[in-house]
């Protein structure tokens, strides 16, 4: 027997209501739990703002808060249950990457919801079974997306404040600072990223870890090769001595030549670039506008369940295709 678009309103609602009310107090039971722990993260930041008092006020917070972060994603249950999958510490790696406040654990739960409330608003408004899960794919991965586009253009801005960073260093080592005074004076002086990364360092090393340690952490979080490279030269010259000012006006010519080399294979490189994106975009646009100018033209692909697979399958091709031409046009440094 078919039912009437009240009745069918009717038997959602009393499906709605139940899930609804489950969901309210899942979330108030969260909420209680969360101000519980809050109190313990609020004694931690206090026991942080007495540890690293001497750092300059623009980039403190942001250390605290990073410390912060990784207890919360190694000390809760969920993250030790799901912390046995080995993309979870990636996942977090790239979230501390982008400097978002986010835990990889609690990421995955809310990515799960995205879903879940595409795919049944997907449903509500009577779409099919592939339609649904194209939305619930969609509303899954694009804060994955924003996660890593954050990361990307964060590092990017990392690595061009390198060289600065390596001469305000060499700067204050000839001027009789220590290493870690120097790397106060880069905490106190440049904006975020590397105020914020070299901040931490100073904190984790006012906190009782060793500043070969505090280094070698920062390069593990960071992830590029030029930090990396920075580190190694720090540690060998706390090992065997030597002029580490020199050493660092050295590191930051090399990084700037490759900076400079970056950005001709950049520039050498839009073309293929620009031609990706404009062959990725070329069959949406003319699907937009025939469904504009003719909307019976595509209605077997809207309609017609082999036609949304074909459809589907189109923008799997489609998305693989922009995939092959980024990797090849990528051109490492």
């Amino acid at each position: 027997m078919e039912l009437s678009q009240s009745d069918l309103v009717r038997e959602l609602g009393l499906y709605a209501l139940p899930l609804t009310g489950s969901t309210l107090l899942a979330y108030g039971v969260w909420q209680v739990v969360h101000d519980l722990r809050r109190k313990d993260e609020r004694h931690v930041e206090q026991r942080l703002k007495e540890g690293v008092g001497g750092l300059g006020s623009r980039n403190e917070r942001a250390a605290r808060e990073s410390i912060l972060r990784q207890q919360r994603a190694e000390a809760s249950s969920i993250a030790r249950a799901l912390g046995r999958l080995r993309f979870v510490p990636r996942l977090q790696r790239v979230i501390e990457q982008a400097n978002l406040p986010w835990v990889a654990t609690s990421m995955l739960v809310n990515l799960v919801g995205l879903g879940a409330v595409a795919y049944l608003a997907m449903f509500l408004l009577g779409y099919g079974l592939a339609w649904r899960l194209v939305a619930a794919a969609l509303a899954a991965l694009a804060p994955l997306g924003f996660v890593w586009f954050k990361r990307s253009w964060r590092l990017n801005k990392l690595l061009n404040q390198l060289p600065d960073v390596f001469d305000m260093m060499g700067q204050a080592l000839r001027a009789g600072h220590s290493l870690p005074s120097a790397i106060q004076v880069v905490s106190q002086q440049l904006p975020d990223p590397c105020g914020t990364e070299f901040a931490r360092v100073f904190c984790e090393q006012n906190l009782g870890i060793k500043i070969d340690q505090a280094l070698l952490n920062m390069a593990e979080r960071v992830g590029l090769m030029d930090v990396r490279m920075f580190v190694t030269a720090v540690l060998i010259q706390r090992t065997t001595g030597g002029d580490l000012a020199e050493v660092l006006d050295n590191i930051g010519a090399v990084i700037r030549e490759r900076i400079k080399l970056f950005g001709q294979v950049k520039a050498l490189t839009a073309e293929g670039r620009l031609s990706g994106w404009v062959l990725f975009a070329l069959p949406f646009a003319v699907f937009a506008m025939e469904q504009v100018i003719n909307p019976e033209y595509g209605r077997v692909l809207l309609d017609d369940p082999r036609g949304q697979k074909l459809l589907i399958g189109a923008i799997v091709a489609q998305i693989l295709g922009l995939l092959m031409i980024k990797k090849i046009v990528n051109i490492k440094v």
